[in-house]
């Protein structure tokens, strides 16, 4: 018997993230949860502050169906390819919804997830030297160190309403394995309030693999099955990166309308 934390994409979605939520979806590069992205969309879910390090197509599919409110994040883009036109429409015009944005560097972006992982209000590192994103993120300060008296950053540690992870599979009992590239899909996890992790499939025993890490079911909320769930992107062992896929998004979110027919389109694929 599959464990009850096992569950449909649809019921994860509706049961762990609501309206007005602080919502983090990880993966780097790969395992990139699309899925449950677009689950979010078609539930119509309003406001909410979406954090990730290097948003891609799937947040500007988010903040072009008017899902999100604020975009905390470092690097934004279509890798590859160039601009998310459906951010920056949303910021220069408030189409289809205002949307602010709180910018900070890969390692600081990192080092707010360990910080959120690990119970601590904030981290330290070396870094924002130069820049003048300090000046305009309040979630960036400097600290002295009691015991070299070096002036380091610090950055107030990220704890999300609900953390949505993509990995290739989970056993019967709700542990999930992933494995390639990783990002910061543990530190998410660990450091958000609710967990949820898309899976390509369930199996009876996870298998060692080598450089896998296992999220125990206990850290875990719900786990949804979802085939190609990171698809355009790439799952590693699983199916390759959808490189013209990525290409197209840039002539369908150019505009408006033609955004507005891939998200019915999107809408109408799930009836």
């Amino acid at each position: 018997m599959a464990s009850p934390k096992i569950q449909s994409l649809p019921h994860a979605v509706s049961e762990l993230v609501h309206d007005g939520d602080v919502v983090a979806l990880e993966g780097f590069t790969h395992l990139i949860p699309f899925a449950a992205g677009h689950e979010i969309i078609r539930q119509g879910r309003r406001d909410l502050t979406l954090v990730r390090m290097t948003p891609d197509l799937v947040y500007d599919q988010l903040i072009g169906a008017g899902c999100a409110s604020k975009l905390v994040f470092s690097w934004g883009g279509n890798p590859g390819v160039g601009s998310l036109h459906r951010m920056r429409d949303a910021l220069s015009t408030g189409w289809p919804a205002p949307l602010t944005i709180e910018e900070h560097s890969h390692a600081g972006m990192a080092n707010r997830y360990v910080a959120g992982a690990s119970g601590l209000p904030f981290a330290v590192l070396r870094g924002y030297a130069g820049t003048e994103l300090p000046e305009h993120t309040d979630t960036i300060s400097t600290v002295t160190c009691p015991f070299t008296g070096e002036e380091l950053a610090a950055v107030k540690a990220i704890n999300p309403d609900v953390a949505v992870v993509h990995a290739q599979r989970a056993d019967r009992d709700g542990n999930v394995q992933l494995w390639g590239i990783l990002g910061v899909q543990k530190e998410a996890v660990l450091s958000a309030t609710r967990a949820l992790a898309t899976v390509e499939e369930v199996v009876d025993e996870l298998t060692p693999v080598p450089g896998a890490i296992v999220l125990p079911a206990w850290v875990l909320d719900a786990v949804a099955v979802a085939p190609r769930g990171a698809a355009p992107s790439y799952a590693h062992g699983y199916y390759e990166r959808d490189n013209a896929a990525y290409k197209a998004w840039d002539a369908t979110s150019r505009d408006r309308e033609s955004f507005t027919t891939w998200l019915k389109t999107l809408q109408e694929d799930a009836s």
